[in-house]
């Protein structure tokens, strides 16, 4: 057979493996060699199902089995050994390559891990589990476009595994394609019901595509199937425009009494229960019960995150002592001169969404999502002085030149193009936690619009403390540690604000309620639009939002929300006294976090 491929006979090779799985079905080799031949030959499918009895004969290999459970104890150095005498013995094979992948991957080795599993997909095309791995990695990496191309390619595969439908939807998620992700959500619905999960997907599609009501019935849907799953009742509660009643926080509660009997409770069930239940009591004014479940919930939650507020608070001086007026103006020209991006910043819960349709709005400009883009490149900057490449983060910006700059402001626009489905001249970038970057914006793409939405701190601290987001805002389950990020926030913006005035476009949330069209005026004024009247008429927009505020975007501007805080102040003591003087003078900035 090997005689038979090096000689390009596909033909004569196939006979002599299909004798040999017959004879020896344990040996992998014999099955990925058959494999190879049979796309040699044109015979894809069956190319597929050699790769797939391969990986399954496999899982028998000693080896292959050590090198796992020592990846598994964590003796990751130990393993990657394992596998690398092995390939130096016997050469490489898809298995070993990507369980040599998973252990990069663990040992933090990123792009490493990526590059492994591409090749293993390209040896094996077949080993479904190799790329579904890849495909997570690319999607945590944001590059979606090829997790996308390995998705759809994962659907083709000869075992009928709903699960691959569901890592396709996911993707289109990620990527903005809400209505098919949408389709692929009822398919699998139609032909099986009993899948909660899929209920609460359906759910998260339908709020951001708009149809609140089929989001409603859709996490109903869920949380019938499955009374313990959390996170469809956190859905369900956090629709700002449902109120759930004494009924629904029956079912809660008996939910919750049930996880308590279960050592293997899923953690996330029980700190979305107590968000929900939080919000249940807050709809019906009950609001000493609302507050406890709420400090519950984010007391589990904070258990589980990784948040220093020391660290942090280094980082935003390291950033103050960077991006001076004089370091400012010494860069000259630079970047890429590029336009396009609207970079809305500040806080969760600010009014940045608002802010966003209101723009989306305006025949130039297109509504995107919160972006990872600048984060990510900002993290793989720091990551070059964590590493000992540069001496500290000063360095490391003085060391980018006009060259450095325009590759970095390219390769934000190329990374972010996926997401511009419109050909609007301007697009906006609404992750909140830019306002971290605002120098390294101005740097790499200096002619880039930078909003900062602000909104009273005690008000903007305990929306973000009370609600519940997937990912990425660490700093919002303790109200001491949000206090101290909002202070962070503030003395930074007003750095730029002094180091490079008019840099930064400052929306006060409760001016923009208090007297909207001026303020909208002013605001398109600045970002340098002309004014068109559907920006005054901004819930008329049916753009997908994918924010916690999506349903409150449609509606005209209401100022329920602007003193809601108040009623909850007697437990709001250490917010507020972290906050200090930031409460007390707001929207004015303490002379304490002025630059000095």
């Amino acid at each position: 057979a090997q005689a038979a491929a090096a000689n390009s006979q596909p033909g004569i090779a196939i006979t002599a493996l299909e004798a040999l799985t017959r004879q020896l079905p344990a040996v992998p080799g014999g099955w990925f060699l058959l494999a190879s031949q049979y796309r040699a030959a044109g015979r894809d499918r069956d190319g597929w199902q050699a790769d797939l009895r391969g990986v399954n004969a496999a899982t028998n290999d000693p080896e292959l089995l050590q090198a796992a459970m020592a990846m598994r104890h964590g003796q990751l150095d130990a393993a990657a050994a394992q596998l690398a005498a092995r390939a130096a013995r016997q050469g490489d094979d898809p298995p070993a390559s990507r369980l040599a992948a998973e252990i990069l991957w663990r040992q933090g080795n990123m792009a490493e891990a990526i590059v492994r599993l591409e090749q293993t997909v390209a040896q094996a095309p077949g080993y479904d589990m190799a790329r579904e791995f890849l495909i997570r990695l690319l999607v945590q990496s944001n590059r979606l476009p090829e997790a996308l191309v390995h998705a759809e390619t994962l659907c083709t595969s000869p075992v009928d595994n709903p699960g691959h439908r569901l890592i396709l939807a996911s993707v289109l998620v990620n990527l903005g394609e809400q209505a098919r992700a949408r389709g692929l959500y009822e398919e699998l619905l139609a032909a099986n019901p009993a899948q909660p999960p899929v209920w609460q997907n359906l759910g998260h599609v339908l709020k951001t595509l708009g149809e609140q009501a089929g989001a409603v019935a859709a996490y109903r849907e869920a949380v019938a199937r499955r009374p313990t799953l959390g996170e469809a009742w956190w859905s369900l509660a956090n629709l700002k425009t449902v109120k759930l009643g004494t009924p629904e926080i029956a079912s809660m509660q008996a939910a919750l009494a049930s996880l308590a009997g279960q050592p293997d409770a899923r953690a996330e069930d029980l700190f979305h229960l107590h968000f929900a239940l939080g919000k249940a009591h807050e709809d019906l004014g009950e609001a000493e019960a609302a507050f406890r479940h709420y400090s519950e919930g984010n007391r589990r939650r904070r258990a589980l995150i990784v948040h220093d507020a020391d660290d942090f608070a280094a980082d935003v001086d390291a950033a103050i002592t960077t991006f001076t007026a004089p370091f400012l103006a010494a860069r000259g020209t630079g970047g890429c001169e590029a336009a396009d991006p609207i970079f809305i910043v500040g806080l969760p819960r600010s009014g940045s969404t608002l802010i966003e349709q209101i723009l989306s709005s305006h025949s130039q400009v297109e509504g995107t999502m919160e972006l990872p883009d600048m984060m990510m490149i900002a993290s793989r900057l720091a990551a070059r002085v964590d590493s000992g490449e540069f001496a500290d983060f000063p360095t490391l910006m003085a060391s980018l030149g006009p060259a450095d700059r325009q590759r970095i402001g390219d390769e934000y626009l190329d990374r972010t193009r996926i997401h511009r489905k419109s050909g609007k001249p301007r697009f906006i970038d609404k992750m909140p936690n830019n306002w971290q970057h605002v120098g390294l914006i101005k740097l790499v793409l200096p002619n880039a619009t930078i909003i900062d939405a602000r909104r009273h701190p005690m008000g903007c601290c305990f929306s973000a403390w009370k609600q519940h987001f997937a990912r990425g805002q660490g700093f919002s389950y303790d109200l001491v540690e949000l206090g101290r990020y909002y202070r962070d926030y503030v003395r930074l913006m007003a750095h730029f604000d002094a180091a490079a005035p008019g840099a930064v476009i400052r929306v006060i949330y409760e001016e923009m309620v208090a007297d909207t069209e001026a303020q909208i005026r002013r605001l398109l004024a600045a970002a340098g639009l002309e004014f068109e009247p559907a920006c005054l008429e901004y819930w008329r927009n049916d753009r997908a939002v994918r924010t916690a505020s999506s349903e409150q975007v449609r509606r005209p501007i209401f100022t329920d929300g602007v003193d809601h805080w108040k009623t909850f102040a007697p437990w709001l003591g250490p917010l507020a006294d972290t906050l200090g003087e930031v409460v007390t003078r707001y929207p004015a900035v303490p002379a304490e976090l002025m630059p000095s």
